[in-house]
């Protein structure tokens, strides 16, 4: 367990359904993943369903998810897809529950930031009242910025952050913190299974591709012929983690017996200067860079501690920066109808 100290909870986690120890019917796995449709929830899906022990249940309410994300799975007899916006409850009978909805790119978090934390706050409330229903195992994808701009460098899981409580990217880092206190106060008080990812940037497929975020900003622009617009001072810097390295990470942490909060994410630190000359090397040698303002409360430095997730969940990241955005490369090129030059 991660920087908590002794956690004794009151009482012992509720049972699931008594299907779970039937002794004729082997029962699969009932798999909730909350933002399914995201991002990184499809790619999630993706790999759940690789399992044929599982049956996975989608709510998403598509804000900045799509169901395009999730084509290969529709009509699945093991797939279900349910358009719900967590901040309403869901009654299901499921054992896991994948708690991943809420916009993460500051374009979309900024545009409503009242819809942010609601989905932050009342969503975790739903999931984890649905949990604490029906005895599931609970994950909450938590995020770096919890550390907000941060005073320590790498970040481990004991570091309490440096948050702007009242600034633009609030409502997401705010938001989050308290989405772990619920998580923590529902293990205590109720006995409820958790576990807590804090994850880094990510990075692969599918990403929206104007959402703001850096490296799906700069593989846009390379292919569209734009310059690539480093946000001022461009030292400050990031650690960029593979999709598929994540994915398996989660896994890894909700199949676990730590509660968490564990760092997922990769350590390899670059400089915005740094992604944007690597950007343009290899996808188009030709476009400029160019220095644009930056955005309030950007934080200066990000790079995950690791340290935890090797030890206790046996992962750390396998793809580097240099392998992984060729790939994304080819996902973009084809949603924006950009072919290769030879």
């Amino acid at each position: 367990m991660a920087s908590n100290g002794e956690l004794k909870t009151t009482k012992p986690p509720p049972t699931p359904s008594p299907l779970r120890n039937s002794k004729f019917l082997q029962s699969n796995m009932r798999i909730l993943v909350t933002g399914g449709a995201g991002f990184i929830g499809s790619h999630l899906v993706d790999k759940l369903m690789e399992n044929e022990k599982n049956e996975v249940i989608v709510a998403d309410n598509y804000f900045t998810g799509s169901k395009d994300n999730l084509r290969k799975w529709i009509g699945h007899p093991r797939f279900e897809l349910i358009r719900h916006d967590v901040t309403e409850p869901l009654l299901v009978e499921v054992d896991q529950i994948y708690h991943l909805a809420c916009p993460a790119s500051p374009i979309f978090y900024k545009y409503n930031a009242v819809k942010t934390i609601k989905t932050n706050v009342i969503g975790t409330l739903n999931m984890l009242g649905l949990a604490k229903r029906v005895g599931a195992r609970i994950l909450l994808t938590s995020t770096s910025e919890v550390y907000g701009d941060p005073l320590v460098h790498p970040q481990p899981e004991t570091y309490w952050g440096n948050v702007n409580p009242i600034g633009v990217r609030s409502c997401y880092d705010e938001g989050k913190r308290v989405a772990e206190t619920l998580m923590f106060d529902y293990h205590r008080q109720h006995g409820i299974e958790i576990r807590i990812a804090r994850i880094f940037n990510t990075y692969g497929p599918r990403m929206n591709i104007d959402d703001g975020r850096v490296v799906s900003n700069f593989i846009a622009q390379a292919l569209r012929d734009e310059p690539l617009t480093v946000q001022a001072p461009g030292t400050q810097t990031r650690s960029f983690c593979y999709v598929s390295d994540m994915v398996d990470g989660l896994i890894r942490l909700m199949e676990g017996e730590n509660t968490g909060p564990i760092n997922i994410g990769n350590p390899g630190e670059f400089t915005m200067i740094e992604l944007a000359e690597t950007v343009k090397e290899l996808i188009n040698p030709k476009i400029e860079i160019k220095m644009v303002e930056n955005t309030p409360d950007d934080p200066r430095q990000r790079k995950p501690d690791i340290t935890n997730a090797k030890k206790m969940l046996g992962w750390e990241p396998k793809i580097k920066l240099r392998e992984g955005l060729p790939l994304m490369e080819e996902d973009f090129r084809l949603r924006l109808g950009v072919a290769k030059k030879i």
